[in-house]
Formats: structure tokens, C-alpha cells, sequence
């Protein structure tokens, strides 16, 4: 098979690489990872590297490039929303192959990720990023002005927000998606509170109980994201109470309530849509707080938890629509609480933690909505966000 030098000036071109094959383009956040097989016939001496480069029209490949030594390659610094197909280059000391075919086609997007902000100490002021629809760990994204635990976490489709924390805090801080950055003062609590819960759907965020200064409230605050005004009231939950955790999807939020600080299984709701009190559910498989919750638009998934004999690794699930008792969806793969959580419309997401014998926990496991099971490792967190409640999704609507 004739081989080419690609240009190279001065050098024999039957001596340069065959081109690579099965060229498969991964989107990722702003970049694409290129898979590709190399070639089995390096030329005259062994292949030194490969280039990978993108097109938005399929012709002209100087959308963005980058270099390696094996597959995959990752492009980066591109537009979100558009998408790209690749050709990958191999080169030897004699010259540069043919370029491959052009891959299919795939096209980056800040959908698809989890975003977490603050708790305990050394994450208090970190800001991680995780893409949730490929495995891998999280990555450092940005910091926030002043560190904060005992918060949550919420999210748009857009941004991602840190609602009040220890002091206890009046303070809403955000953050785009779109790039990688630190946070800004946003608006404020109704209500100073920490050890809340949190949640939200497309249009706005819930803060549900917490503790102030001296007790737990139950009071429900809401604010919109269409605006920079400050949280309001919405209603209020059936007790005083904190250590509240829950998840939602457009139109209803469910929580596990624990009874004046302790471990409980009350389930209860409230309905997005209008301003109102908490509504009775239905109980968890058994009674413990500081759960990791996170929904898609059909399933509530209220999981691991410290029950009074230690953390549990129980996953249980609700019907959203329909109130009831919780059944059992399967287990994660390490006990633990206090650990944020976030989804896409298909999987779900439980990310870090804390146990009751003292030790972080970095673990990410995940699990598929549709069908019941166990969780499955999925990397870890670079910075272990405990001490919290919540996660933002870019994929809230979607996930809505």
C-alpha cells in the first residue's frame, strides 16, 4: 500500500506510516476524545506519535487538533453545541501517513455533568465537575470566595448554585457550566440556615429546613433562577427539623424527613408548581438520616444513610408520581452518608461521603434509573464534598 509523507519536504514517502483506523469520537465538556486503532504497518521505522484533528463541515480539519502517542487522543478548547468529526494522522521519522477516514460525527455539551460546591474541609471552597455519561473521576472546576459545609447544592440548566452552609449562612453562590471558573455571590437566603436539603427542576431551587442558630426550622424557601432576587418563602415542612436530604423532578420534590434530629422514616413531598406545605409520602425501608438522593423523571433513589446501628449501603426508590412506601432497588458500593448526588435522565450518581467510624469516602458509584440493582464503581472524586446535601445537573430539565 503506497504511504505519504503528508508534506514533508525532503523526505521519502513509501517510508511513512499507514494511516490509523476505526477513528471513534467520544463528546465530552468543550473537548472530544478520538479512539483509534493504529496501524499494523509503521513504515520504515516505528510510529513516533499521532495527530488528531476536527472539522465542523467534514472538509476542512482545523477545528482543533492535538497530539499523542497512543489512543485516544483529546481535543480540546472547542464550542459546545456544534459538533465535529475527526481524521487521525500517524507519523514516524520518515514522514506522516494518509489521513484516516473521517470519524462519525459527535458533538461536545455541558449536558450530561454533575456539579459540586463546598462541604467539609479541604473541599470547603472547591468547586468539581463530573461528566456523568462516561465513567471516569471528577475534576477540579473552580473555587468559591469563602468555604462553606454543612450546604447544599442545586442546579440549573445552566448553573449550578451553593445554598447557605455553616455559620449558619445566608449566602447563594454560582457558577456556569459552560466554563470552567470560580463562583460569584448570586443572592441570599430568606433564612440563614445549615444541615439543610436541597433540590430544584428547570426554573428554581428548594431549601428544605435546617438548623439556625439555636434550632431546626421547618420552613420551606424558594428562589428563582430567572432572576437575582433573594429566596422567599414557600411553605412548610410537617416538623423542625434538619439533616432533611431529597431530590425532584419537575413537578414534585420528595425528602426524607428525620423526626427533630433523628433518625426517621418519614418520606414527604411537595408539589414545585405552587406554594405549600410538605405532604406525607410514605417511609423509608428503615430509619436513619444523612442519605445521598438523587431522581430522573419517574424514580426517587434515597440511598446509603446512618442508621443507629452505623452507614448502611441500602438504595431504595419511589414512584415520584404516586405516593407509597419505599422498595428496595438494590445497594452502593460502600456505606456511607453525607455525600452529595446528581443524575441525567437515564443514570444516577452518588458521589463521595462521610461514615461513622471517621473516614472520607471518595467513591463515585452509579446505577440506571430504569431497572433495578446494584451500584457499579465509577471512578472517584478529586475532592471528597461531604458534609452536604444535594448536586447540581446541567440535564435538570432533561432529567425534569
Amino acid at each position: 500500500m503506497p504511504r505519504y509523507n503528508g508534506g514533508f519536504i525532503g523526505t521519502d514517502g513509501l517510508d511513512a506510516p499507514d494511516a490509523p483506523t476505526d477513528v471513534t469520537p467520544t463528546a465530552g465538556i468543550s473537548e472530544i476524545s478520538v479512539a483509534f486503532t493504529a496501524p499494523t504497518d509503521t513504515g520504515t521505522s516505528a510510529i513516533t506519535g499521532f495527530v488528531a484533528q476536527v472539522s465542523t463541515d467534514g472538509t476542512d480539519y482545523s477545528g482543533g487538533s492535538n497530539t499523542g502517542t497512543s489512543s485516544p487522543i483529546v481535543v480540546s478548547s472547542l464550542t459546545n453545541g456544534t459538533a465535529y468529526t475527526a481524521k487521525v494522522w500517524a507519523i514516524n521519522a520518515y514522514g506522516t501517513s494518509a489521513p484516516s477516514e473521517a470519524s462519525s460525527s459527535a458533538t461536545p455539551s455541558t449536558n450530561n455533568i454533575g456539579l459540586f460546591m463546598g462541604g467539609a474541609a479541604p473541599a470547603g471552597d472547591e468547586i468539581s465537575l463530573l461528566n456523568i455519561s462516561t465513567l471516569g473521576n471528577s475534576i477540579d472546576y473552580g473555587d468559591i470566595a469563602n468555604a462553606k459545609e454543612q450546604c447544599s447544592t442545586t442546579g440549573s440548566s445552566t448553573h449550578g448554585f451553593r445554598l447557605g452552609g455553616d455559620g449558619p449562612s445566608t449566602d447563594i453562590y454560582r457558577v456556569a457550566y459552560s466554563s470552567g471558573g470560580n463562583a460569584t455571590d448570586y443572592a441570599n437566603l430568606a433564612t440563614a440556615t445549615r444541615l439543610h436539603g436541597g433540590f430544584g427542576n428547570s426554573t428554581r431551587s428548594f431549601i428544605l429546613g435546617g438548623y439556625t442558630t439555636s434550632a431546626g426550622v421547618n420552613t420551606i424557601q424558594t428562589f428563582l433562577y430567572s432572576s437575582t432576587g433573594d429566596a422567599t418563602d414557600f411553605g412548610n415542612m410537617q416538623s423542625s427539623t434538619y439533616y432533611v436530604t431529597g431530590c425532584s423532578n419537575s413537578t414534585r420534590g420528595v425528602y426524607s424527613r428525620p423526626t427533630s434530629n433523628s433518625r426517621s422514616n418519614v418520606i414527604e413531598y411537595i408539589t414545585l408548581g405552587s406554594s405549600g406545605n410538605g405532604s406525607s409520602f410514605g417511609n423509608l425501608s428503615s430509619s436513619r438520616f444523612r442519605l445521598l438522593c438523587t431522581a430522573s423523571a419517574t424514580r426517587a433513589l434515597l440511598a446509603g444513610g446512618d442508621e443507629s446501628s452505623g452507614d448502611v449501603n441500602t438504595i431504595d426508590y419511589v414512584t415520584i408520581a404516586s405516593t407509597g412506601n419505599a422498595s428496595d432497588f438494590g445497594d452502593l458500593t460502600v456505606a456511607r452518608n453525607r455525600g452529595p448526588a446528581a443524575a441525567t435522565a437515564t443514570r444516577g450518581v452518588f458521589c463521595g461521603g462521610y461514615n461513622t467510624s471517621g473516614t472520607a469516602r471518595e467513591t463515585i458509584d452509579y446505577v440506571t434509573f430504569a431497572s433495578t440493582g446494584n451500584a457499579t464503581d465509577f471512578g472517584d472524586m478529586s475532592e471528597n464534598h461531604y458534609e452536604m446535601t444535594g448536586g447540581a445537573s446541567s440535564s435538570s430539565a432533561a432529567v425534569s
